[in-house]
């Protein structure tokens, strides 16, 4: 799968996505950063690929709709943010790929599980 880290997480989780398989990139390689929303959204739609960021605010599902791009992985890191939190999170989250498509959905990745907002439906 291809996936781009977005620059709250920089080149960490690089390695273990990489090692499963998947076509990582991040907002550093791309020289992105400081880069608004949108603009990190857009990169996303073009190049195929599902962003994986600590960014909550791409959980606004009208405003960033996951299915208009690879998919949306928001990781959930409570309490104390830590290099080791954020690791664990990208590694529930490369096992989760291991068996499920992110596939135009969003994700949150949360200690032992992920919620998943379902497409909407068209009417």
């Amino acid at each position: 799968m291809k996936l781009k880290l977005d620059e709250n997480l920089g080149e960490l989780g690089r390695d273990v996505l990489t090692a499963a398989g998947h076509d990582v990139s991040t907002v550093a390689m791309q020289r992105m950063s400081g880069s608004h929303d949108v603009a990190l959204y857009e990169a996303c739609r073009a190049e195929g690929r599902a962003l994986i960021t600590l960014d909550r605010d791409f959980g606004e599902v009208l405003r960033f709709p996951p299915e208009d791009i690879a998919g949306i992985a928001i990781l959930d890191c409570r309490g104390r943010l830590s290099r080791n939190t954020i690791l664990a999170r990208i590694k529930e989250l490369a096992v989760l790929l291991e068996v499920h498509a992110i596939d135009r959905q969003l994700w949150i990745v949360e200690p032992s599980r992920v919620r998943v907002h379902e497409r909407r439906k068209p009417r």
